[in-house]
């Protein structure tokens, strides 16, 4: 089918809206798919007799691919089209997702997840570029990156939530049937309501030698992050996955300076607000993870919550982070920037993380774990939108599926890396705990409440970029180039 004329014709505003609310609920069930298996990894051990050590990979699959294939995927949708690729990508996950619910094999399942994976690459990288073609002014474009910053900020929470209903009322084939029905009405509307322009205007050409070392070389960091606690972070197993990794990454480089169509153009990382909001993002997304699963672990472990009241723990925060997301964060986008509200958001969200390392082994959830959630809530409100907008702003239309594969790339690897450090700092803590003749709850308390100040200091950095760094995006002035996208 040829491609149609970009902005043939302007999708009517309530169009537009809907729209919006299609691409999110598509990428909700990607973010949840991260998450949500968590809590139902002991039933599926169970059942398809998983060893602990295999076990491990149901969840491994489906990072190493997602990791792996953000860059192209985005690449892929500036090439042949971001609706396109979204309707693929969303094919993709449903099939595999009924396949996920029908394994009968370890070895079915682990595959089917990982096709999972590259097809929730694919939805998450162009995702954001329909958003960026979908809503052209300043005031709907914050508007809606703030919707798409809530569903990517709370979908972790929720999953968990989800995953504790689901597997505890219909047993853990449901966390992937659900997505059945999700994913074939966002095909559908998709398929009515997405615009059909093409990315590029020029001839397809793909970097294949830049394409295939950045996927391993991000294949290669994953897997040697998601293993290392288990090889050991000095074994030659970890040191040698993660020595090719960054061979193939230099090697990634050479050849982008080198080829005639990059799959990723350095110059890119020129653009001061690109360059901010990545370095930002990583460690804002280590600080994130910090916050998610460390805390879920005080909660579980410490304090002996349930699944469900883990996740029902999360709620006030995922209320909070809605009502900036839906509306007040935009506002407040448009009033004072970029800068001070993603500055300010990092900081609250510092603050929490640092209160809620306060926590004490007995603690009470209105006195030590409601407040930090709260700021927390708060903080990933205010930042989250205007990090999205910055790290999107000042590229080329033709672009945007790239610098939203670069954006997703920089908040998996931050958080993959951050929570393996923050998780393997943790254990040494507990251990030597442990070894000092510590009860058990009270050194998993210590270790805990190390990771959650490692992740307030995360935040504190990335808000200090954001202030020292960010600037008004090229696209809020006067255009130096009228008709350059």
């Amino acid at each position: 089918m040829a491609p149609t004329a970009p902005h043939a014709t302007e999708p009517h505003p309530r169009q537009r809206w809907l729209a919006l609310t299609v691409l999110c609920l598509g990428v909700l069930m990607i973010v949840l798919d991260t998450t949500i298996v968590n809590v139902a990894l002991p039933s599926i051990r169970a059942d398809l007799q998983f060893s602990e050590t295999s076990l491990v990979w149901v969840v491994n699959a489906y990072m190493l691919t997602f990791g792996g294939f953000l860059l192209l995927g985005g690449r892929l949708g500036d090439l042949y089209g971001h609706r396109r690729l979204f309707l693929a990508g969303i094919t993709a996950f449903t099939v595999a997702s009924l396949a996920c619910g029908l394994s009968h094999t370890q070895g079915l399942l682990i595959a089917s997840r990982a096709v999972q994976g590259v097809a929730g690459a694919v939805v998450s990288a162009v995702a954001l570029s329909l958003i960026m073609t979908l809503f052209q002014t300043p005031a709907d474009r914050a508007r809606a990156m703030g919707v798409y910053g809530f569903v990517c900020a709370s979908g972790g929470s929720i999953g968990v939530l989800m995953g504790g209903l689901l597997t505890g009322t219909l047993g853990w084939p449901a966390i992937f049937l659900v997505n059945l029905p999700i994913g074939l009405g966002v095909f559908i509307a998709s398929w009515r309501l997405l615009p059909a322009a093409r990315g590029g205007a020029g001839p397809v050409r793909l970097d294949l030698a830049g394409a295939a070392t950045i996927t391993l070389s991000l294949m290669l960091a994953v897997y040697g992050v998601v293993d290392g606690n288990a090889a050991g972070w000095l074994s030659p197993r970890t040191l040698g996955v993660l020595g090719a990794a960054v061979l193939l990454f230099a090697a990634f480089l050479v050849i982008e300076q080198r080829v005639a169509a990059p799959l990723v153009p350095l110059r890119l990382f020129r653009l001061r607000n690109v360059a901010t909001a990545n370095a930002a993002g990583v460690l804002w997304a280590a600080a994130m993870f910090a916050w998610f699963f460390v805390s879920a672990l005080y909660m579980q472990g410490v304090l002996g919550y349930s699944p469900m009241q883990v996740g029902l723990g999360f709620l006030p925060a995922n209320l909070l982070m809605a009502a900036f997301s839906l509306g007040l964060s935009a506002r407040i986008v448009m009033r004072f920037g970029l800068r001070r509200p993603m500055a300010a958001g990092l900081g609250l969200a510092a603050g929490g993380l640092a209160w809620f390392a306060q926590a004490p082994v007995a603690g009470s959830f209105m006195l030590h774990v409601l407040p930090p959630m709260l700021l927390l809530g708060l903080g990933a409100g205010v930042a989250f939108n205007p990090m999205l907008l910055a790290a999107m702003s000042d590229v080329r239309e033709d672009e945007s599926g790239l610098a939203s594969g670069v954006v997703n790339t920089a908040f998996m690897m931050g958080g993959a890396l951050g929570l393996a450090v923050l998780a393997s700092l943790a254990a040494a803590r507990t251990s030597a705990a442990l070894a000092g003749g510590m009860p058990a709850t009270e050194a998993l308390h210590t270790g805990y409440q190390l990771a959650l100040l490692l992740g307030a200091v995360f935040a504190a950095v990335a808000a200090l970029i954001g202030a020292l760094f960010m600037r008004a995006p090229v696209a809020a002035r006067p255009a130096a180039h009228p008709g350059a996208a």
